[in-house]
């Protein structure tokens, strides 16, 4: 929490800094902190009159409201507008009364959110899982300083700088990269381990609860003198100087760690000349380069969804100290140490920041190669089987766990026909946004108008109107809805086969690679994922459904190999998933990915081949997408993905076919499995 009071407070000293994300564990008290961060702004100095917040020393020439005479201005409590995560396009940006703007040329604009966070806080609550529209709205606001509405020629445009708060769990998804990169600083939150914390946390809620007022009169002398820091540091500000050798320390941590593009230099520096006017000084040191690394640096250093964000903090020391040069002030003669800087507290010292140091021991090579063994019959048990080897669980038929192959990029796979599912990058949808296909009658509010439509259903009553200017004459009734067709997100149910027999081939490795690259490729497409892995004698549900790829690249990353092959079983499991899901989000269509070899067996006397079989059926009787991955490998081949695919209504492609680079190219959308083409293909490879 240090770490996150601290970030705040800087971007309360230099909004320039850019914002902070806050990333944690439910129950931290991440909004409760940045809502308090409003108390502690200073006031702002705004236009009377104007909606949209202009600085009556320079308002803004293109503002709605204006243009503004000279005047003085009027005090008003900085805001702190919170954007629902639901919240329509027009919420945000604002609204145009099209009906007025067609029948009398009139712009009448009513202000969104971006307007009323104008010289303020923006905050969003479960930023990860915004929609990517208001996601690409955020973007461009954040990029130009203003926003603009355009809607069928009319256009408006206003300031909209804002300082952009966030916070999120990571269980539940990432951030897309280019909104990642936005914020300034990042913080991770915890809840602490120490009994007396936590204590000390449930007697002041408790304390809070009994008498807010009294509460909040217990505290108001600490918030005034920090609001009064707040306001000191900002008139520091200007006069800190930021130093050749501490500008030379930022280039080369940004270039010692990687990070793409120049604004975590930016980022830096700024953050840097914040924490030495939050000190007091005038001149930028070694520990505000330091903490400003800490604070900026984690989040952008994220190559894939399945990185983790941290600092290497040795690598950090020796950068610094490396390029620190010999201007650096000797902290035995400081003529102006600060007595009352907490150097392991929330006033910017060189403590907390970002996350730990993430391992940087060496990484285990490959397994070493080893003659495979003969695939024995369909049906046989495995060689891990055949000695008696425990069915589930740790055991001597147990394998540890196998390093996945490097990801690849896949071909698309989609869902057929068209849904109405969560906006998304997947399969054909009919959506808010995207190619408009046809107009209706609007259902409520209009959205977004089919201007053709609503002339021609307008036109053949002007004269009847009474119609005598060039206007059109224009009513509600004649208005209409434009129809987008676009792309949703699904849900990727993966199956996975643990078996021994994946493990005794040595195929676990590419195995895992093609999964983890089917998870990149449903990140990216912005899908919920789930797992379900069969071994032994059941299956299990690895992972619910979730928005959340990174956790369920390392539950498979963990994934144990032995046993038996309870195809069924992990059918039947998946069947069980998809019911529930159903129910949870009926708008949302699933598309089930089983990633075996085919290969079923079971107890002794039973057909598992033909249990898994009707457990497929099951799974095509209620239409759900499918796609097998057969994994078989080897001179001689069974051909039973083949067979399974055909018992889901689904395709079948190989590891090597799913490459979105693949000479074959032979995997096809989905969709392709309900031509008579790709029936063809399927029932050769069968055979």
């Amino acid at each position: 929490m240090d770490d996150l009071r601290l970030a705040l407070l800087l971007n309360a000293v230099s909004p320039a800094v850019g914002g902070v994300l806050v990333r944690g564990e439910k129950g931290t008290a991440k909004s409760t902190a940045v809502r308090a961060l409003a108390a502690l702004m200073p006031d702002v100095d705004v236009v009377a009159g104007c909606r949209f917040s202009c600085a009556p020393g320079a308002p803004d020439p293109g503002c709605p409201d204006g243009p503004h005479e000279a005047a003085p201005g009027t005090a008003r409590p900085a805001r702190m507008v919170e954007l629902p995560v639901g919240a329509s396009e027009d919420r945000l940006v604002g609204a145009l009364d099209i009906e007025r703007a067609l029948a009398d040329g009139v712009k009448a604009f009513e202000p969104g959110l971006l307007a009323d966070a104008h010289r303020g806080v923006l905050y969003v609550d479960e930023v990860n899982l915004l929609h990517d529209h208001l996601v690409d709205l955020l973007l461009d606001a954040a990029a130009m300083g203003a926003s603009y509405v355009e809607r069928e020629g009319v256009s408006v445009r206003h300031a909209a700088r804002f300082l952009l708060v966030g916070t999120m769990n990571p269980e539940e998804g990432e951030l897309r990269p280019q909104l990642l990169d936005r914020f300034g600083l990042t913080v991770e939150v915890a809840a602490s381990r120490e009994p007396d914390q936590r204590v000390e946390v449930v007697r002041r809620r408790l304390a809070h609860d009994d008498d807010p007022a009294a509460f909040a009169a217990r505290w108001a002398d600490e918030e005034a003198a920090l609001r009064e820091r707040i306001v000191t540091a900002r008139t520091l500000l200007p006069r800190v100087e930021l130093g050749d050798a501490a500008l030379r320390q930022i280039a080369a941590t940004c270039a010692a760690f990687e990070v793409d593009g120049m604004r975590a230099d930016i980022v830096m520096a700024r953050t840097a000349t914040a924490l030495a006017a939050w000190a007091g000084r005038a001149d930028v040191r070694e520990e505000d380069v330091r903490q400003a690394a800490l604070l900026a640096l984690p989040h952008r250093r994220r190559r894939n969804p399945f990185d983790a964000p941290g600092l290497d903090e040795d690598k950090l020391d020796e950068t610094l100290e490396r390029f620190g040069g010999d201007d650096r002030p000797d902290p035995d003669t400081d003529p102006d140490p600060d007595p009352d800087t907490d150097p392991s507290g929330p006033d910017g010292g060189p403590g907390g920041g970002g996350v730990p140091p993430q391992g940087q021991g060496p990484e285990p090579g490959p397994p070493a190669e080893q003659p495979e063994p003969p695939e024995p019959p369909a049906g046989q048990p495995e060689p891990s089987e055949a000695a008696g080897a425990p069915a589930a669980g740790a055991g001597a038929g147990d394998r540890a766990a196998e390093r996945a192959a490097e990801p690849f990029r896949t071909k698309v796979l989609s869902v057929p026909g068209l849904g109405e599912g969560a906006a998304g990058r997947r399969s054909r949808a009919r959506t808010e946004h995207g190619r408009t296909t046809g107009a209706r009658r609007p259902r409520g509010a209009l959205t977004k108008l089919h201007l053709a439509a609503t002339v021609r259903a307008a036109a053949p009553h002007q004269r009847a109107r009474g119609r005598l200017g060039p206007g059109l004459v224009v009513r509600r009734d004649d208005l209409r809805q434009a129809t987008r067709e676009g792309r949703e997100g699904n849900l990727v149910l993966f199956v996975v086969d643990a078996s021994g027999s994946m493990a005794a081939r040595r195929r676990m490795g590419s195995v895992k690679g093609a999964v983890l690259s089917l998870l990149l490729d449903a990140y990216q497409r912005r899908d919920k994922v789930g797992l379900v892995t069969f071994r032994g004698t059941g299956a299990d549900v690895a992972l619910p459904p979730t928005s959340s790829v990174d956790a369920a690249a390392a539950r498979l990353e963990e994934l144990p190999t032995g046993g038996r092959t309870p195809l069924a079983a992990g059918l039947l499991k998946a069947h069980d998933v998809l019911r529930v899901e159903r129910l949870r989000d009926p708008s949302r269509r699933p598309l089930l990915v089983v990633v075996t070899d085919g290969r079923a067996t079971g107890a002794r006397g039973g057909d598992a081949l033909a249990l898994a079989g009707r457990a497929a059926r099951l799974h095509a009787a209620e239409g759900t997408a499918s796609v097998v991955v057969d994994c078989e490998a080897g001179p001689v081949r069974l051909g039973l993905a083949g067979n399974l695919a055909r018992d889901l209504g689904g395709t079948a492609v190989t590891l090597d076919e799913l490459r979105a680079d693949s000479i074959a190219g032979l995997v096809r959308d989905v969709r392709a499995a309900t031509t008579g083409t790709d029936s063809t293909v399927r029932n050769r490879r069968a055979a």
